[in-house]
């Protein structure tokens, strides 16, 4: 359990969407960044590829992402994890084929005080469910698959795997024809006690910003690809 766990609280806030914080230049411009950034992981089981955020690639987009979302959300440090020379990365670039399940980006670190994240969309379909349930205990992929509730030895920056969320958010059945329009990907199961508090329809040029302790995932509304932009952030 993160043990600035009260000083999260007090900052906690509703999800919020902010339109056209971006314009059609700006949103090319991430693109072009998308292209050029080297490939981190490529994960062939969730279809998914991966790059990080570096530093040093487009410093005039690193600028305008800093000073657009400390607008919205204060003061803030990132907490992104860093790359093979111990440099802050600003964040992650996602092109996937297949939704991303249920899970929280709580951190890494437990005794860092934990803030908002980002979402930034480079494709127009898609959608994005943050639910009202909240999770202090670290990044989290939460799962009834007993292979993936196996896997222990992760490496740096894995999401540890848990079914705790099944203990703590009560027995209510999960919202039928949410669950139809949505999130087939997950087993309904997996979502009893969660309860839905926005439902993120992509659109380019705006950005979702959200809790860090919110469960969340993908919706299985996916055309082919689609391509997101994930920032993590700390106090």
């Amino acid at each position: 359990m993160n043990i600035k766990i009260e000083n999260i609280k007090k900052l906690e806030s509703s999800p919020k969407i902010i339109k056209d914080i971006f314009n059609e230049y700006e949103i090319k411009e991430f693109l072009n960044l998308y292209n050029e950034l080297p490939v981190t992981v490529h994960n062939k089981k969730q279809n998914v590829i991966k790059k990080r955020w570096l530093k040093g690639y487009n410093e005039k987009l690193e600028k305008i992402f800093y000073e657009r979302l400390e607008k919205e959300i204060g003061s803030f440090k990132m907490d992104n994890l860093k790359d093979e020379k111990g440099e802050d990365i600003l964040g992650l670039m996602q092109e996937s084929y297949n939704p991303i399940g249920l899970h929280v980006d709580a951190g890494f670190d437990l005794s860092n005080q934990i803030y908002k994240q980002t979402l930034i969309p480079l494709s127009s379909v898609g959608s994005t469910i943050i639910f009202k349930n909240r999770y202090y205990d670290g990044s989290t992929n939460f799962t009834q698959d007993p292979e993936e509730l196996g896997k222990k030895n992760l490496g740096y920056g894995q999401n540890k795997r848990s079914n705790a969320h099944l203990k703590l958010y009560g027995d209510k059945p999960f919202d039928e024809k949410i669950h139809k329009k949505y999130l087939q990907h997950e087993n309904i199961n997996n979502l009893k006690g969660l309860e839905v508090e926005l439902i993120y329809e992509w659109e380019i040029g705006s950005m979702l910003i959200f809790d860090r302790t919110h469960l969340h995932c993908s919706s299985s509304i996916i055309e082919g690809k689609k391509i997101g932009i994930a920032t993590f952030t700390k106090k």
